[in-house]
């Protein structure tokens, strides 16, 4: 498995300005980081270049954009987020990166005061299915991520996941778990990530306050197990949240200090990880 830092924590949009910070992560002994790719246009090459010269990996993560909804009542909704993912595809091709994940089916923080309906279950099926096909060739993988029920009311579990994925039944467009929705929609760990087994793309290490894994309640002992259990190879990502970055602590809602600083939960959560992995 290899460890990978999300960006996310110091910026929503990354540049050739945050270079310097691209060399401190290397430092920190990370093999990768994961991109916020909120929108697909940005200076992909160049960062690409300077990740090679680091030795670092890369993965991107993305949301429904303005107006974009998979799920939408609208075409024109469900062909702005249709359309956005595939041009974030084409930017991952630039970039470099092996995969890209998050929510991408409906906007965070949507609820409409019920459930999913078999309408939506379609639309996002289709939409899916349409980026699979555009992604198989590029070798981009797609790793869905479920929320928890306050941010989403859509896909909250892994077995609604995986049912979704195997709708789809397209080889670009696999599962990714989350160990901090996880941990307030799953009954079992253990039978959550084996119910996701071969389908898990892409994990997200994210402690339950958002701050530093290691340094809270989630049961790391036994997500860790279930992950080897299933042999799982890929990479796994601490996703950390501030409060410094206005346009995140609100979806976030993270209005005050989490952690001593970034550089801690970076360090901190990658000791913590190796130990997790007994690879100090």
């Amino acid at each position: 498995m290899k460890i990978g830092m999300n960006l996310l924590l110091w910026t929503g949009s990354v540049t050739e300005e945050h270079i310097p910070l691209l060399k401190q992560i290397k430092k920190w002994g990370f093999d990768g980081v994961e991109l916020p790719m909120f929108d697909p246009k940005g200076a992909w090459s160049t960062l690409s270049m300077a990740l090679d010269d680091l030795g670092l990996g890369r993965t991107a993560v993305s949301v429904m954009p303005p107006g974009g909804n998979l799920i939408g009542e609208t075409k024109k909704e469900r062909k702005i987020g249709l359309d956005h993912l595939k041009a974030c595809v084409d930017a991952c091709v630039e970039l470099g990166a092996e995969g890209l994940c998050g929510p991408i089916y409906s906007p965070v923080g949507r609820l409409v005061g019920r459930g999913p309906n078999e309408q939506e279950w379609g639309w996002c099926a289709e939409g899916l299915r349409a980026l699979g096909e555009h992604a198989n060739p590029t070798r981009v993988t797609i790793g869905v991520e479920a929320l928890n029920r306050f941010e989403t009311y859509f896909l909250n579990s892994q077995d609604q996941l995986s049912k979704m994925i195997d709708e789809v039944n397209q080889p670009s467009i696999k599962q990714m778990y989350d160990t901090f929705h996880a941990n307030i929609e799953e009954k079992d760990i253990t039978k959550a990530v084996k119910r996701g087994g071969k389908r898990i793309s892409h994990v997200h290490i994210s402690a339950n306050d958002r701050a530093t894994p290691g340094e809270d309640h989630i049961n790391y002992k036994e997500t860790f197990a279930a992950l080897k259990g299933i042999k799982y190879p890929g990479w796994l990502t601490i996703e950390s949240f501030g409060h410094r970055i206005p346009e995140l602590a609100g979806a976030t809602c993270i209005w005050r200090q989490m952690a001593p600083s970034e550089e801690h939960i970076a360090k901190k959560g990658l000791k913590f990880i190796r130990q997790m992995l007994g690879t100090k």
